[in-house]
């Protein structure tokens, strides 16, 4: 093989190694009196700033949108009733948290 075949073939195995390492959303939520808070981000390590992180009620009524802040964390006011939190990065699944796992 030529050697400008074989860098030619290097690359294309390197570009197919990234999309192997794909990487998926976590959120990691906790109540502290009236409070949840959340740390989001990927499985990679790498941080969601400024991604949205919904709270819903059970009849799917988004009740609150908070944007991760520079710490990949957001805060809500914990609602009335049974609710859960979504991070929907945009790849693959969202992440859902129910106010049961809190």
């Amino acid at each position: 093989m030529s050697k400008p075949l074989k860098m030619a073939a290097g690359l294309v195995l390197l570009s197919f190694g990234s999309v192997a390492q794909a990487h998926y959303p976590i959120m990691i939520c906790e109540a502290q009196a009236q409070l949840i808070h959340c740390d989001v981000g990927f499985s990679d390590g790498s941080k969601a700033v400024g991604k949205p992180v919904h709270l819903f009620d059970y009849d799917e009524n988004r009740l609150q949108t908070q944007k991760a802040d520079r710490f990949s964390r957001v805060q809500f006011e914990r609602p009335a009733g049974e609710f859960y939190l979504q991070f929907d990065s945009g790849h693959e699944f969202p992440v859902e948290v129910d106010v049961g796992e809190l």
